[in-house]
């Protein structure tokens, strides 16, 4: 099997440049990631998946997206109905707690349809972060809920329903991203809570959900724990805290290497979060400037950090069966998706 390495990137546009095509079959990043600029009509994105696994010579290759529903939701109308945000989903959980999880479940089994019929094979699904009063609204209505029992409940179906389709889930944003007053894509959010209240409300959906195959990281400094580096950087907050204390050992990636809220150069942002114990780091804008160094930066992925890889494809492509319409329409009951 050709060696990748530890890294997941994006690309610029509807198809692959020349350039691009020659640059990841060079890198071998091990698995890509999807925005809306790279989204046009089923033909062109099928043709595209398939040029990314080409160029790394691996047709097992990931291909992400962030597909929740609601705000974030790469698929639009008509490639895939406009879904309703998690915070819709756990307003019906709190009303009936079966049927919001049912309807998690759902909707998490229709993501799954829409994605594999495309070739996308990985979901950055479920949003696992539990905001409080007055934080900033970067998470908002994707949070299932104000609440861990009710968020971690959620995740779980939300996570389950894209296994039985055979695509695979990512928690995010490890160990909790819900307390931030400002917006990591443009600052870095200091939370300053204290470690108690962090392991009761924040932490406790993730020690929920830690036995799925992978989770992204925060680019939040927790004070408490370490007040010099964001999660995804301090050594300390994974290893003690994401591997310890939650128990998470599938495979651990960075949150977007191009975000604000990180310093330094991109060499440095990857093997800061490298070094950190980030299995793999993520860049997603398809810049090739960006890009070049974070490959540079980047090692093959092997030992522990290849095991974890091995491990969360497992399920891949697994499937339930289920009837695509059967499901739609068990949905439409609980909500009718908004054309």
């Amino acid at each position: 099997m050709t060696e990748s390495k530890a890294m997941i990137l994006g690309c610029s546009g509807l198809s692959l440049t020349p350039d691009e095509a020659a640059f990841f079959r060079d890198e071998r990043p091990w698995a890509f990631i999807l925005f809306a600029r790279n989204i046009a009509e089923p033909g062109q994105i099928r043709d595209l998946v398939g040029s990314l696994r080409q160029s790394v010579g691996r047709d097992d290759a990931l291909v992400f997206i962030d597909q929740e529903g609601g705000r974030v939701q790469r698929l639009r109308p008509p490639l895939a109905p406009n879904y309703p945000p998690g915070a819709a989903l756990g307003a019906l959980y709190r009303q009936d707690a079966s049927a919001g999880l049912r309807a998690a479940w759902l909707m998490s089994r229709l993501h799954a349809f829409d994605l594999s019929k495309l070739g996308i094979t990985a979901d950055c699904l479920p949003v696992l972060d539990v905001p409080v009063e007055g934080a900033h609204d970067v998470i908002g209505n994707r949070a299932y809920g104000k609440d861990p029992d009710t968020v971690g409940a959620m995740g779980r179906a939300a996570a389950e329903g894209l296994l039985a389709g055979g695509v695979l889930p990512v928690i995010k944003h490890i160990p909790g991203h819900g307390r931030a007053f400002s917006d990591s894509h443009h600052a870095l959010p200091v939370v300053d809570t204290p470690l108690d209240e962090l392991r009761r409300h924040d932490f406790a959906p993730f020690r929920a959900n830690a036995g799925f195959g992978m989770a992204m990281t925060a680019h939040v400094i927790y004070s408490a724990i370490d007040p010099e580096r964001p999660a995804t950087t301090s050594p300390t907050v994974i290893s003690d805290y994401i591997r310890g204390e939650i128990g998470f050992d599938g495979l651990l990636m960075s949150d977007d290497l191009s975000m604000k809220a990180l310093s330094g150069d991109f060499a440095d942002r990857a093997r800061a979060s490298l070094a950190a114990g980030c299995d793999v780091v993520l860049h997603c804008n398809g810049v090739m400037d960006e890009m070049a160094p974070v490959a540079a930066a980047a090692p093959v992925l092997a030992g522990k950090a290849q095991e974890r890889a091995a491990k969360a494809m497992a399920p891949l492509g697994k499937t339930d069966g289920v009837d695509e319409r059967a499901v739609r329409d068990e949905f439409a009951a609980f909500f009718e998706a908004v054309a």
